[in-house]
């Protein structure tokens, strides 16, 4: 085999590698409380020294009453927060939500980059890809729930839903 040929095989199977190994970091379960089903959650590798990473999450409240997501917790930080983050007259502005997130009934909220997400701060070790970082939600209604966020790259800007696996899991 030519020398070509070999460097093409190569970097064909490590291209298959990661591709199997992005689709199965992707395969975060639903999870349901109640009338609230939590899919799509996730969070990025840190760099090294890194203290503060965002967390993403999508809410669906398929109930009848409306619920607010009130706390985050993690034993991954000292402090996790619930922000918003907006862009005003070009300036990007970020900030805690003093009362929470509301949940309209028969609504979805989506925590994604560049918009509402959880923000944790003053962490000690940064999230490593691959990795899974506990979280619990706190819903006003609902109660706790907990998840496991998995770890996607630094550079990761969403979810990609087409290659996530759909599971329910009720706590």
């Amino acid at each position: 085999m030519s020398a070509v040929a070999l460097s093409a095989a190569s970097l064909f199977a490590t291209v298959a590698v990661a591709e199997n190994q992005d689709k199965t970091a992707m395969k975060a379960d639903m999870v349901m409380v109640g009338d609230i089903h939590l899919s799509a959650h996730w969070t990025r590798a840190m760099l090294p020294g890194q203290k503060v990473g965002g967390g993403y999450v999508t809410i669906t409240n398929n109930g009848g009453e409306d619920d607010r997501l009130i706390a985050i917790s993690t034993p991954a930080t000292e402090r996790a927060e619930i922000h918003e983050m907006s862009v005003v007259d070009d300036v990007m502005k970020m900030r805690p939500l003093a009362d929470g997130l509301a949940v309209p009934a028969g609504e979805t909220v989506e925590l994604k980059p560049g918009s509402y997400h959880m923000m944790f701060m003053a962490v000690e070790e940064p999230f490593k890809e691959g990795g899974m970082v506990p979280v619990v939600l706190t819903f006003e209604k609902a109660g706790d729930v907990e998840l496991m966020l998995p770890v996607m790259p630094a550079g990761t800007k969403a979810m990609d839903h087409g290659k996530m696996k759909h599971e329910s899991k009720t706590n």
